[in-house]
C-alpha cells in the first residue's frame, strides 16, 4: 500500500472512571474492522492507581481485548510511551482509558480524490454527542 492510498487516521481516548472497563466495546470494534470500515493501527490501555502510579498495556496483554486477536494486519507500535503518558495525565486516580488509533477505510477514496485534486485539509473536529443532541432538540427558529 502506498502512502497516497491511506485514508484519514483518527484516534480516540476513551475514559473508564473507576476502572469499569468491561470489554463491551470490543465486539463493536471487531465489527467495524470485519466490515472494512476501519483498520486498527494501534490500541493501548492505561490505568492510574489510587496512589497516582500509571501502568500501560498493549491490547493483547488484556483479556478484555481478546476479541480483537483475529483482526487482520499488524496492530501496534504507532503509539509511543509519550502518547501513553499524555493519555494518563488526564485520568483521575482509580480510572483507566483505552487509546485507539485507526484508519478510516470508508473515507480513503474521498481522501485520495481530495489529494489528487490538490486539496488539503484545513481543519476538522468531531462534534461531541451532547452538542448534537442539544442542537437536534432545540426548537427551530420561527417555528
Amino acid at each position: 500500500m502506498s502512502a497516497s492510498d491511506i485514508g484519514p487516521v483518527e484516534y480516540l481516548l476513551l475514559g473508564f472512571p473507576e476502572n469499569r472497563f468491561t470489554g463491551e466495546i470490543v465486539p463493536a470494534i471487531a465489527d467495524l474492522v470485519s466490515s472494512g470500515t476501519v483498520r486498527i493501527l494501534d490500541i493501548a490501555f492505561v490505568t492510574k492507581a489510587a496512589d497516582g502510579s500509571v501502568l500501560a498495556f498493549e491490547y493483547d496483554d488484556l483479556g478484555e481485548f481478546s476479541g480483537l486477536d483475529d483482526i487482520e494486519g499488524d496492530v501496534g507500535g504507532l503509539l509511543s510511551a509519550e502518547d501513553l503518558e499524555l493519555a494518563a495525565e488526564g485520568l483521575e486516580p482509580g480510572s483507566s482509558a483505552a487509546l485507539l488509533v485507526w484508519e478510516d477505510l470508508w473515507a480513503a477514496p474521498l481522501a485520495r480524490a481530495i489529494r489528487n485534486a490538490g486539496g488539503i485539509l484545513l481543519g476538522g473536529e468531531r462534534v461531541p454527542h451532547e452538542i448534537v443532541l442539544a442542537a437536534l432538540d432545540a426548537p427551530e427558529e420561527g417555528a
